[in-house]
């Protein structure tokens, strides 16, 4: 090992010496011939969570060594985030503290925040390597392309008008029992707030059959648990032409052995009905826990939000849930200080909580 290193030092030097005599630079050279040790990053949702793990996995099978994300690695790999403006602060400063920790060492910058910039042309010049939504099955490639054209690399695409499903695929992850499964992407929500129809695109579902053959695989390396997460997951295959939709896929995941429980992301409330929550309370292995995207509690907020139902709405829709489960936990999210939120839409939100929901 001694050797091989010395070697290897040896050749280094002796092909920088010659690019740096034909070119008069060094640095991209230094990149090239020491890109073995990979730090990721992961900022954001369960979504990205996930894309990160699969990007790791695909590194892992190329060869590449995975090592903390500190000094010494020789390309750092950061899945941002946009979700809210601080969110992008941290996306921006894991990208500054990659170049900061090794100044030779390949940055790569991948997802949500780094596709709005590139929407606005603005890419920070600590990046080398850009990838968009949808190309982070790309990353290989990329570095290869990278490593040929000894420049900085671009891959972005217009998320707003592909209709393609970027399959990731998991062999295991980071926790030991419970895996998240990603089956969608995209939303075609547009709430007034947010800002991940752009950065994610229009929705677009996982195949029924993919989303059984990985939690095959994971099931025969010991998960017994899996969370159905994505961007927007109650509207799980209505892009399909066929009949397939988030019932058929949880009813399909629950017939696969070795899996004990299934949970479920973050869920529109409007999925809620009598028909898809007698079902899934039908099904042993459904855990009774649901997270249902609330926001605010006054009608008039819920409006300008564009969210489209209304608190009514959202307390019969908890109704339903524990008319066929025994006391399921119900969670939620809940905006304050909106825009435009006087003290009393404040106060409606909160009586609301308190009176309607926390039962």
């Amino acid at each position: 090992q001694c050797f091989e290193y010395l070697y290897s030092r040896y050749i280094l030097r002796e092909v920088t010496a010659k690019v740096k005599e034909q070119t008069g630079k060094t640095r991209k050279t230094r990149r090239i011939f020491f890109m073995k040790k990979v730090a990721l990053h992961n900022l954001g949702c369960k979504v990205n969570a996930y894309e990160t793990e699969a990007m790791q996995e695909m590194l892992e099978h190329a060869g590449y060594e995975i090592v903390p994300f500190q000094e010494g690695a020789d390309i750092y790999v950061i899945n941002t985030c946009t979700v809210t403006n601080i969110a992008d602060r941290k996306s921006r400063q894991m990208l500054h503290r990659a170049r900061k920790m090794n100044p030779d060492a390949v940055v790569v910058a991948a997802g949500c925040y780094v596709q709005a910039q590139a929407e606005k042309q603005v890419i920070d010049p600590c990046i080398d390597i850009v990838l968009g939504n949808n190309k982070k099955q790309d990353l290989l490639t990329a570095l290869q392309a990278y490593e040929e054209a000894h420049g900085d690399l671009r891959e972005v695409i217009d998320i707003n008008h592909t209709k393609e499903y970027e399959n990731l695929h998991l062999t295991k992850q980071g926790e030991h029992t419970r895996a998240y499964i990603k089956v969608q992407d995209g939303c075609n929500q547009f709430c007034s707030y947010c800002i991940i129809p752009y950065a994610r695109g229009r929705v677009r579902s996982r195949a029924k059959e993919d989303v059984v053959a990985e939690v095959t695989d994971l099931a025969k390396n010991g998960y017994q648990e899996v969370v159905l997460t994505g961007i927007h997951l109650s509207s799980y295959g209505i892009d399909f032409e066929n009949e397939d939709n988030l019932l058929s896929l949880i009813r399909a995941v629950h017939e696969i052995e070795g899996i004990k429980r299934i949970r479920l992301g973050s869920l529109e409330p409007r999925i809620i009905t009598e028909e898809f929550v007698q079902a899934i309370a039908a099904l042993p292995k459904m855990c009774p826990h649901f997270h249902l995207s609330l926001q605010s509690g006054c009608n008039e907020t819920l409006k300008r939000m564009n969210r489209r139902y209304t608190s009514e709405e959202f307390y019969e829709k908890c109704e339903i849930l524990r008319k066929y489960f025994e006391k399921p936990a119900l969670t939620t999210d809940v905006i304050v200080g909106f825009p435009q939120e006087t003290e009393e839409e404040f106060e409606t939100t909160y009586e609301f909580l308190e009176k309607d929901l926390l039962l």
